[in-house]
């Protein structure tokens, strides 16, 4: 029996986040440069999205580039922007045919006005779509995007527009950036590093976490259906016990 074949439909995550981690490493154990790796790692993101469309899960969270990573060689940023615009412009026929919806989550201004071009006219022309929302995390960091609300409630509340009394949880996830898409599920990290990197700190605070030793560029639909089997067979609690949850079955 095939691992897809075990997935409970019913079961599914609603939204599946990925740190796309090892691209760097598989490089290096073949000789080459770091961009080679982040070149191959594309084949991965066509795969997880194409089974993510193909499971009918709603959104993909994919982690492309943080603000950390600004700090790398002036070389590797110049390739990966590069890569970037070409991959947006080769894989929007694609998205169109699978009926996916492209959105970003991140401090977009900070990027190339050629790759801001590109995602724009990539948005605007996935945004009917009605299957999987693909959402990239670009120039993106956890603690810039809760600053970032803190900042924008702080403002509304010295205009006025907000009462301190009504400061709560559901107020502050409409000043985030992932406002109107649910919390993910699942949160899959590879090359077997165990941490989240500053990775949607809020918005995971119930989601399963999923190591995989498998370095991005490898990491297939079988390694992403594992992920997926792993996730349905723990048991949500939310705070309560067991007992609590079988009584409310």
């Amino acid at each position: 029996m095939s691992v897809k074949s075990q997935l409970l439909k019913d079961r599914l995550p609603r939204h599946v986040a990925i740190i796309m981690d090892g691209n760097g490493r598989w490089a290096k154990k073949r000789g080459n440069m770091r961009i080679f790796g982040h070149r191959n790692g594309v084949k991965a993101v066509r795969a997880v999205t194409e089974a993510s469309a193909e499971l009918g899960i709603d959104y993909l969270t994919l982690y492309a580039f943080s603000t950390e990573n600004w700090s790398r060689p002036k070389s590797e940023v110049d390739a990966l922007m590069s890569l970037l615009v070409s991959t947006i412009s080769d894989e929007t026929k694609t998205l169109m045919k699978n009926n996916v919806q492209l959105r970003t989550i991140g401090n977009v201004e900070t990027l190339p006005q050629d790759v801001r071009d590109k995602l724009q006219t990539c948005i605007i022309q996935t945004s009917n779509n009605t299957g999987l929302t693909l959402v990239l995390a670009l120039s993106y960091s956890s603690r810039w995007e809760i600053s970032k609300a803190v900042k924008g409630i702080a403002a509304d509340v010295k205009a006025g527009k907000v009462a301190i009394e009504q400061i709560n949880d559901d107020l502050f996830v409409s000043y985030l950036e992932t406002k109107n898409i649910p919390d993910p599920e699942l949160l899959i990290r590879t090359s077997g590093e165990l941490r989240i990197s500053n990775f949607l700190l809020w918005q995971i605070a119930y989601s399963e976490l999923y190591f995989s030793d498998v370095l991005w560029p490898d990491f297939g639909k079988e390694d992403f259906y594992h992920a997926l089997l792993d996730f349905q067979k723990r048991e949500r609690r939310f705070g309560k016990t067991s007992d609590q949850l079988i009584l409310n079955k």
